[in-house]
């Protein structure tokens, strides 16, 4: 069993420019002359954190973080505006041209390995690797499996209070009641709405881990904006066509690639990283089956540091 490798702090981190009001936190750490990847964190609007360097082997890896558009220590924090998904993938060429990278080994988790995928269909040749955990597919069925028709009948009780957190009249699609809700100029509503989807997304990744909260807590400005952010990408069908990622998976399969899911994950189903595995027949697939959806626990851990060893391995 493998567990995350010692702490470490960047040798370097600056902010990115990218032609618009976005400046885009960027860090490396670990071996400055090693062999380059880059994390890709999930959300959208979560940001990095240092344990995410500790995937990956200090002596060996050019270790590369960064806090996609209004996320983490980028600024504007929540700034919605220029903020889509194929804005993403252009920082990370920005990225790498930046840094002078031919190829680099692309490592990303939930929201990050549907970024992952998409970056790698559009740059194949500047990929040499993929780790993909938690795999999400940006379809409808599996917004509607979180959102709609799907989790909720686990956690019966949560989901009844995220709906009853917005208007009735927008109960029949969450999506949008949420969005309207959210942008809507009752304050209270507001924040209630925000500490509600946010209630929910920690019970359904966490399942019995999940600690609750106090209905009374205090919902900051970040929340909210984080909440919003969320929800910009999932109103707009993450900026994608409908099954986009699976269609482009044969532009891959030159690629390297390990694909690492928990069969307990909630957020993110099993059946997506199936789908997955069958369209990327050569990838190694890996089942965690007492592994929930986050990057956490020692047989994920291990899994994911497995998988970065690996290439060192092979290559």
């Amino acid at each position: 069993m493998k567990a995350l490798y010692p702490e470490i702090t960047p040798y370097h981190t600056f902010f990115l420019e990218t032609g618009s009001k976005h400046s885009v936190y960027v860090e490396q750490s670990g071996n400055p002359d090693g062999f380059p990847a880059i994390f890709l964190h999930g959300g959208p609007c979560s940001g990095t954190k240092p344990d995410h360097r500790r995937f990956f082997d200090p002596e060996y890896y050019r270790i590369i973080l960064f806090d996609q558009r209004g996320c983490g220590q980028s600024l504007p924090f929540g700034e919605l505006e220029h903020n889509t998904t194929q804005d993403l993938i252009d920082d990370m060429e920005r990225i790498r041209q930046e840094l002078r990278i031919n190829q680099w080994l692309v490592f990303g988790g939930s929201w990050g390995a549907a970024l992952a995928l998409l970056y790698a269909q559009q740059h194949t040749n500047r990929v040499s690797s993929l780790i993909i955990r938690a795999v999400f597919l940006a379809r409808q069925q599996d917004m509607d499996w979180f959102i709609k028709n799907g989790v909720r009948l686990i956690y019966p009780e949560q989901w009844q209070r995220l709906m009853t957190s917005m208007p009735e009249s927008g109960r029949q699609n969450p999506i949008q009641g949420l969005w309207n809700a959210l942008w809507g100029n009752d304050e209270v509503t507001v924040r209630r709405v925000a500490r509600e989807w946010m209630a929910w997304g920690a019970q359904v990744a966490l399942g019995n881990v999940y600690q609750g909260y106090s209905h009374d807590s205090h919902v900051t400005d970040n929340m909210v904006q984080q909440v919003r952010m969320e929800l910009h990408y999932a109103k707009n069908h993450y900026f994608i066509e409908e099954n986009q990622i699976l269609n482009l998976c044969h532009k891959l399969t030159a690629i390297p690639a390990t694909i690492i899911h928990g069969r307990n994950d909630l957020v993110c189903p099993m059946e997506a990283g199936m789908m997955l595995s069958k369209a990327l027949p050569h990838a190694d697939y890996v089942v965690l089956p007492n592994a929930g959806h986050i990057g956490q626990g020692d047989s994920m851990i291990s899994a994911l540091v497995t998988a970065t060893d690996q290439w060192i391995l092979n290559n």
